[in-house]
């Protein structure tokens, strides 16, 4: 493609090819195009000029590298070669922004056109027009037996209409106008980033044919084709389960944590987790007919993801309709004076309390986006921000899930190195954290560990079982190797375990009943960690609490390294909610902070949570935040978002109940005209709203 630069600083180029470059149905191809270049963090794209605008990030430290390789893309970018796609949430939001923009400076130019250039009995037939179907609109609320902001927006323009003010009429509705595109544009927004966290993010599957897997497009998969879903996977498609057996986490169906078990016959649906197991779907629907885009088209009628002030705003705003008319009506009653009282009509406390109140959560949305946090809705803010309690999963959330092991004692005669090449050879098929630190070590010691097992059987979040040499072997916790699977452990091994291990974590090998070895890992706080868990007591979280099923000797000793206040060790998964629901029954307000499948449960019980960037599907579809960095500072910058948002709409109230009731004493005294107090009172209104569209600057 052929192009100029008309704007070269490092970290941001901008490229213009020309109006004839491409054209607006190939905007998501090339913006997908755009951002798919590693070094590009963020792509704005037009298709009115051809312009390309990149923000980048320097490779190695050289923001030249990254330069040559974005123009070396651009010259060799064929728009109409590239793939069809429906736009990621990002283009989405950019072509929201655009037509915003383009209605916005389109009602403006409307406007000062018809002032401009049509004549005054023209523009004056328009106007009533226009007015009689707002005071039809404040009648037939009112006959509903409602009194609301329409009422009192039809009675406002009316009176004006009845004075012959049609300038305050034209003003009042041209200012409505506005206020109702702002409206459409937070709720529309607001849609198109809760489906982006919601939309199914799979683009290939397995699809079985004549008994063999084939991986395709998951556009091309057809009504009746049969997919098959491994463990750890998003299950992609609505459909019926055909064979194999598995437990499906459908938390974002139902809301309920707790694994399903799903067998042949069952119903699955797209957007749930298949936690453990293996399963042949038989596809009963897919793209835009599952049942998860379905609950995506019902957000728009929701008010579940709503900030509870937002919801207080939009009720304070029609109660306090009646006041306004009763202002009308003393000021008439006590100064005869119809003008007077138009003033007092024209000035309204719950346009702009209904209007900022939004329009500021979206903007606190947007920019926890810009920050690389994902909210699902402006409700978590609000959480996050009154929240008094803290609680942390230990392994890859308060540390880097990057474990090293220390330490292996063997038993029953074995030497160290048989016990890791056993350990090595049956946690290879399960690379989670714990599995990778033994097979990295194994690989060290140029241990080589071929299979000598039979299949092996994951037991989620707690070991493996498989068979060695004809006897049941089992490696994974405490709990599960010696109460689950009744391994014999004497006293005497037990404190040798204690004693060698100190404060790593210990994981348990049995082999015919009887302890075969134990291998110590450590796994270090992140770096971070100690600073983040201080900002975040300086900001008024007032417990820390680390909910972990490793052993106690690991817990304490990382309590104590970050300065936590308490911490609950060898917690099974499935009891990690209950502590959560245990502190809210307490009257703390608590904020969940996970990574894993077995963190699902506490997640979904928390008054708000998080994930951390790296974690589980499970995680990730339950948390009502997700991290996109791998930094635990960000939670104090979302705080500190959060508590900036809820300062700025207190103070939007204050300003509001001010500046309103001066003109309402203004128009009282005679001071404003109807005419002025309108345009001060929707200037004030837009104003309002124009600042809650701002960052709130998070430092």
């Amino acid at each position: 493609m052929k192009f100029r630069i008309v704007y070269d600083k490092p970290g941001r180029l901008r490229l213009r090819a020309g109006a004839f470059a491409f054209d607006r149905e190939y905007e998501a191809r090339v913006h997908k195009a755009c951002v798919g270049v590693p070094c590009v963090k963020s792509a704005v794209v037009h298709s009115a000029n051809g312009g390309l605008l990149l923000e980048y990030e320097p490779q190695n430290g050289d923001y030249g590298a990254s330069r040559n390789q974005i123009l070396e893309f651009a010259k060799s970018l064929n728009p109409k070669s590239l793939p069809e796609c429906d736009g990621e949430t990002e283009y989405q939001l950019q072509s929201l922004d655009d037509g915003f923009k383009a209605s916005l400076m389109g009602m403006i130019a409307r406007r000062y056109l018809l002032r401009w250039f049509v004549p005054l009995p023209i523009r004056t037939a328009i106007t009533t027009i226009r007015g009689l179907r707002y005071v039809a609109r404040g009648i037939s609320t009112l006959m509903s037996g409602k009194l609301t902001v329409d009422v009192l927006d039809g009675a406002a323009i009316g009176a004006s209409l009845l004075q012959r003010n049609y300038e305050s009429a034209g003003t009042v509705m041209f200012l409505l106008g506005v206020s109702g595109l702002l409206e459409d544009y937070t709720k529309a927004r607001t849609r198109t980033a809760l489906t982006g966290s919601l939309a199914v993010k799979v683009d290939k599957v397995w699809v079985v044919k004549d008994g063999v897997d084939t991986l395709i497009e998951l556009k091309n998969v057809q009504v009746g084709d049969l997919v098959r879903v491994r463990s750890g996977s998003m299950i992609p498609v609505d459909g019926r389960v055909m064979e194999g057996e598995a437990f499906v986490n459908e938390s974002t169906m139902t809301g309920e944590s707790k694994a399903v078990m799903k067998t042949r016959g069952k119903t699955v649906f797209a957007g749930t987790v298949l936690e453990e197991g293996a399963i042949v779907v038989k596809v009963r629907a897919v793209n835009g007919n599952t049942k998860i885009q379905k609950i995506i088209e019902l957000i728009d009628h929701s008010e579940d993801l709503k900030a509870s002030v937002q919801s207080r705003a939009e009720h304070l705003a029609d109660s306090i309709v009646p006041f306004s008319f009763l202002g009308f009506g003393l000021t008439l009653l006590f100064t005869q004076n119809i003008s007077r009282a138009v003033s007092i009509l024209m000035v309204d406390y719950s346009c702009a309390i209904k209007l900022s109140t939004p329009i500021s959560v979206i903007s606190a949305l947007r920019e926890a986006a810009d920050m690389d946090m994902t909210v699902k809705g402006g409700k978590y803010l609000e959480e996050f921000a009154v929240a008094d309690t803290i609680v942390f999963d230990k392994t890859g959330t308060l540390t880097k899930a990057e474990p090293r092991l220390e330490k292996i004692i063997p038993f029953g005669g074995r030497s160290e190195d048989e016990i890791l090449k056993i350990a090595a050879c049956i946690e290879e098929h399960f690379p989670h954290s714990m599995a990778r630190a033994i097979v990295k070590a194994a690989l060290e010691r140029g241990i080589a560990h071929e299979e000598e097992h039979a299949d092996v059987k994951y037991i989620v979040a707690h070991g493996i079982a498989t068979a060695l040499d004809e006897k049941r072997a089992v490696i994974g916790s405490k709990h599960f190797v010696i109460e689950d699977e009744k391994v014999n452990v004497s006293e005497d091994d037990q404190r040798i375990i204690d004693k060698e291990a100190g404060a790593a974590s210990v994981i348990y090998l049995g082999i015919g009943g009887e302890l075969a070895g134990a291998l110590c890992i450590s796994d270090p706080p992140r770096e971070e960690a100690v600073v983040a868990i201080r900002r975040l007591r300086e900001n008024g979280i007032k417990n820390v609490v680390m909910i972990t099923g490793d052993c106690k000797n690991a817990a304490e000793r990382v309590a104590e390294l970050l300065g936590i206040d308490t911490f609950f060790a060898q917690v099974l998964p499935e009891d990690k909610h209950h502590y959560v629901e245990q502190m809210k029954s307490e009257g703390k307000r608590v904020i969940m902070v996970g990574d894993g499948i077995n963190d699902a449960p506490a997640l979904a019980a928390a008054n708000v949570s998080v994930a951390m960037s790296d974690a589980s599907d499970i995680a990730r579809e339950t948390a009502d935040v997700t991290l996109r960095r791998e930094n635990l500072e960000d939670l104090v910058e979302l705080r500190l978002l959060s508590q900036k948002l809820m300062e700025r709409i207190m103070m939007n109230y204050r300003f509001i109940v001010t500046f309103n009731t001066s003109l309402l004493v203004g128009g009282f005294l005679g001071l404003l005209s109807p005419t002025t107090s309108a345009f001060l009172h929707n200037v004030s209104t837009m104003g309002i709203c124009a600042k809650s569209m701002t960052k709130l600057k998070v430092t």
